[in-house]
């Protein structure tokens, strides 16, 4: 349920409906926006007199929501969130706030991290990722650099002054990730549930990717988890789910972007290089997906994709993401949603 407060409301009569919605063991979260204060009520309301509460004078309109998900629904947060990256360098993503996020698919070396980060930098990239921990189908593939891929990634930070994301896989990885910038979440942990619910707990960003046979819904609920916890500052990644197709890794759904922002308020960005496993479909894909009005783009960079330990096909080189950057830039002032600001 979502109760709309008047612009000039009694600070009074709201502590007494606070008081009377918590002694029906109600949560409550307040969202403030240009001219109206939210109160979203998390819990079970169907013993709240709507009536009631509709005749209160600082009460402008009450809603029922149906959707299990509070906290990311749009109708109790109808601001755009923008979740910050960096402060000090000024770097978020959502509310008009747009990011290219690049790197290799797998840490190998130092000097190969630390060669991508300064190149994809130079290119227009402010967040840069790598993978430490790899999840991978085969017990036998490359399954990444773990501990000591954090502290490459760390020391490709220090070189470049990027944030980076990583990905985590357990729990018990959770005190390696305490300088990492923004944790990821992958497809295959999307609805690993205990461990949303311990990075609920957590202030970092969360990038929470789609799992690959996961609905909208499904993406939101988990999402929720994390949210429960506290934890508001979730970016949501479609990277594409299973089909029937084989010619591509998946299908990228670009109508989850406009679906997903008419859904919640979360920022949501895409990863064209999961979505297809071919680096020449990158290109058309993050125009698409930009065009669209993606929050952000997550990218495979490799400097030797021939000879990468992990997703070769899929990566760009240097040059090949240098060409895409500038392309979205050109075309970022005029995707949806970005014109009519």
């Amino acid at each position: 349920m979502v109760v709309i407060l008047k612009e000039q409301y009694n600070q009074a009569q709201l502590d007494n409906l606070v008081d009377w919605l918590k002694s029906m063991e109600i949560e409550i979260h307040f969202s403030e926006g240009m001219k109206h204060t939210i109160l979203g009520l998390v819990g079970d309301t169907s013993s709240v007199d709507i009536d009631l509460i509709k005749a209160l004078d600082i009460v402008e309109e009450v809603k029922r929501i149906q959707e299990p998900y509070k906290n990311a629904n749009r109708k109790f947060h109808p601001a755009d969130t923008e979740v910050v990256i960096d402060s000090a360098q000024g770097i978020s993503i959502g509310n008009g706030s747009f990011q290219l996020i690049a790197g290799p698919c797998s840490v190998e070396s130092e000097e190969q991290i630390c060669a991508v980060a300064e190149s994809v930098k130079k290119s227009g990239a402010t967040i840069l990722r790598g993978g430490a921990f790899k999840p991978r189908t085969s017990p036998y593939a490359f399954q990444g650099l773990r501990g000591d891929g954090i502290r490459l990634l760390l020391e490709a930070k220090k070189l470049t002054g990027m944030p980076i994301v990583s990905e985590i896989m357990d729990i018990s990885q959770l005190s390696l990730f305490a300088d990492v910038d923004v944790i990821q979440v992958g497809a295959r942990n999307m609805q690993n549930f205990e461990l949303l619910k311990e990075l609920g707990h957590s202030r970092k960003p969360i990038l929470l990717k789609r799992g690959l046979a996961n609905t909208l819904q499904e993406l939101l609920m988990s999402a929720e988890y994390i949210m429960a916890g506290g934890n508001d500052n979730v970016i949501l990644c479609e990277r594409g789910i299973r089909t029937f197709e084989t010619y591509t890794r998946n299908t990228l759904d670009i109508s989850a972007i406009p679906a997903l922002k008419a859904m919640t308020h979360l920022p949501v960005i895409i990863d064209p290089s999961h979505a297809t496993g071919i680096s020449r479909m990158v290109m058309p894909m993050s125009l698409a997906a930009t065009a669209a009005g993606a929050d952000g783009l997550i990218i495979e960079v490799h400097n030797d994709p021939a000879h990468a330990l992990c997703d070769g096909p899929q990566s760009l080189t240097p040059e090949g993401f240098a060409e895409v950057a500038d392309a979205v830039r050109n075309i970022l002032p005029y995707s949806h949603g970005r014109m009519a600001k």
